[in-house]
């Protein structure tokens, strides 16, 4: 296994396994129930998102690129109509 990420949290380290995952690359996060020792403070450190050797460099480079990509403000969201009041 490799370290294929160091996320800031784990909400991060589950995006980036969601990510993966529709890539067809099969991940796992080390560290995840280490964090609730620390309560509120950040455990740096703790959190990786780990894929076995033969796909380290193909995640990479996908979190590589999702990392680069710009939002789109082409297609901003609607001013209205989007909540339900």
């Amino acid at each position: 296994m490799h370290v294929a990420y160091e996320p800031e949290n784990l909400i991060e380290a589950h995006l980036i396994k969601g990510l993966l995952a529709q890539a067809g690359i099969v991940a796992h996060i080390r560290g995840e129930y280490l964090t609730g020792a620390m309560g509120e403070l950040p455990a740096m450190g703790l959190l990786a998102v780990m894929v076995d050797d033969d796909d380290a460099d193909a995640a990479r480079a996908l979190i590589a690129d999702w990392r680069a990509a710009a939002p789109d403000t082409d297609n901003p969201l609607p001013d209205e109509g989007f909540f339900i009041a």
